[in-house]
């Protein structure tokens, strides 16, 4: 399988997704892993995290076109990073989709996610009361989606794992008429007072949540 979907958000930043439908072994003859890769991935086993993290790397290496090996390790919050290559990266992954996201200029973040009923049970624990107020019943899954894309994102760009998605990271949604983008503002007391512009849009079944850092 090939690119599914691939977006150029501006000059320098850009997205894209590939629909897994390839084995294990197939997407693996597509890389090139050294020796603590392959422990890690053979420490995942053979189910959806195995696919998953073997899809995002052939969607990395497919969009950065490049024949020599890339080094795409995580920081001590779990951010991922590109050692020897000047391109901020996000990635992302849901059932049958990989997402990767590059900007050689700004972090970003991309959240993809298979919408579906069980958003509602935790509403709660990732939009505060007054975000709760503004969801439309008759659209309430989808804008649920939107919400936790948007504030996913929002967290992979910011990339600390201090930043709670229900008291730190809040959304301005005034009535779902600004369709594709959402206003987000991290506030932690006096450390972290920051600006976002979150890009949202369906696929499908799926939602996405894109960001570039301002």
């Amino acid at each position: 399988m090939a690119i599914a979907f691939r977006m150029q958000v501006d000059e320098d930043t850009e997205f894209a997704l590939w629909k897994i439908e390839e084995e294990a072994a197939e997407l693996y003859q597509q890389l090139q892993l050294n020796s603590r890769e392959q422990a890690y991935i053979e420490s995942l086993g053979n189910g959806k995290r195995h696919l998953h993290w073997l899809g995002t790397r052939v969607l990395l290496r497919t969009m950065l076109n490049t024949a020599e090996y890339i080094d795409c390790q995580v920081d001590e919050h779990g951010k991922p990073y590109l050692v020897n290559m000047s391109y901020h990266i996000s990635l992302s992954h849901s059932f049958d989709y990989a997402a990767v996201m590059l900007s050689k200029s700004k972090p970003v973040g991309i959240d993809i996610e298979l919408v579906s009923q069980k958003v509602e049970r935790i509403a709660h624990k990732f939009l505060s009361k007054e975000e709760l107020a503004l969801i439309e019943p008759e659209h309430k899954i989808e804008q649920l989606y939107i919400c936790w894309c948007a504030k996913e994102a929002v967290y992979k760009c910011n990339g600390r794992k201090v930043i709670s998605f229900l008291d730190h990271i809040h959304l301005e949604l005034p009535g779902w008429h600004q369709g594709g983008t959402i206003k987000a503002k991290i506030l932690k007391g006096d450390e972290v007072n920051l600006n976002y512009n979150v890009n949202y849009m369906p696929f499908g079944d799926y939602m996405i949540g894109y960001v570039k850092g301002m």
